[in-house]
């Protein structure tokens, strides 16, 4: 499920709204800590020039909630 987010993301990433919307989707059912972390920094280099603060305020809020 992780693989197709990862291909979800790539696919809206010439949206901003539509990038935050999915990103959030998909830390909604990812439960494992060290699973989010690994696709925290998969964002991070895949996005994180284009979308930093999207990337962040996704994550922390995520942390919040977890």
């Amino acid at each position: 499920m992780l693989e197709l987010t990862k291909k979800i993301l790539v696919k809206v990433s010439f949206d901003a709204k539509l990038f935050q919307k999915e990103l959030h989707k998909a830390l909604k059912w990812i439960q494992d800590a060290e699973e989010v972390k690994k696709f925290q920094e998969w964002c991070i280099v895949e996005f994180g020039t284009k979308y930093p603060i999207i990337i962040k305020q996704a994550f922390e809020l995520a942390a919040v909630k977890n």
